[in-house]
């Protein structure tokens, strides 16, 4: 089995839910990493919010956030395991992030740095 991360994207991280949505929207989101755990292959993950980000470059050049240069926004992540990135897709598809116009959830097989080396 490996392991997967599933990157959650916002097409327009600027746009701000009410307080009501929000709620609306992690229990759902709750609801599907449930399922996820139910078959024991969540693994975790976060939310990552734009507020107090940074952007490090090239020559030790640091902005504040990613949002001033990018429409899209990570939302956050979750790492589940599975048994093929087939596997890790449909857990994607059951992702609550969808419902929004635009948005993606990218899955990424994880390697160790002895992978890559």
């Amino acid at each position: 089995m490996e392991e997967f991360v599933l990157i959650m994207r916002h097409e327009d991280g600027s746009k701000l839910a009410s307080p009501e949505q929000m709620q609306i929207w992690m229990k759902q989101t709750m609801d599907w990493i449930g399922g996820i755990t139910a078959k024991s292959k969540f693994v975790g993950g976060n939310g990552l919010p734009f507020q107090d980000a940074r952007v490090v470059r090239h020559k030790g050049v640091v902005t504040n956030g990613p949002f001033g240069e990018i429409k899209e926004t990570i939302g956050g992540y979750i790492i589940v395991k599975a048994d093929s990135v087939d596997e890790a897709v449909e857990f994607a598809r059951g992702c609550p992030v969808l419902q929004g116009d635009g948005n993606s959830v990218e899955v990424r097989k994880i390697t160790g740095v002895h992978e890559n080396a």
